[in-house]
């Protein structure tokens, strides 16, 4: 059973930045995209950013320029660089996985990834 945990959510200022991690256990065979996914209290949840197996990634359009996804294979860990925060990027973040046999283009629908992290709570405040 795969598991994702989340890390690195805290509080900061506008203007401030934070990095999350995403650490992966349990792979099994066949190819994984990550997503970050964001849900503010009384708000549905929202897509952030994915990065495929291979690499390629995709940004919600209204954080692109600010947010970045990366990932580090050798130690099973996708993290996501939030820069410029504002306070309406307050939420909780979760990361996801999806799990396919073969390789594909991520996309931040919540319905396409099959496992979930416990999130983190980021809280923009002055």
């Amino acid at each position: 059973q795969l598991q994702l945990v989340e890390s690195g959510g805290g509080l900061v200022q506008p203007g401030g930045s934070l990095r999350l991690s995403c650490a992966a256990s349990g792979f099994t065979s066949g190819y994984y995209a990550i997503g970050w996914f964001r849900q503010a209290p009384g708000k549905e949840r929202e897509g952030v950013s994915c990065i495929s197996s291979s690499g390629g990634t995709y940004h919600a359009e209204s954080l692109k320029g600010r947010f970045s996804v990366s990932r580090d294979n050798a130690k099973n860990t996708v993290y996501l660089q939030m820069n410029s925060l504002k306070p309406e990027d307050t939420a909780g973040y979760y990361c996801a996985a999806e799990q396919s046999t073969v390789p594909t283009m991520c996309a931040i629908r919540t319905r396409r990834y099959d496992y979930w992290g416990q999130g983190t709570q980021v809280t923009v405040s002055s």
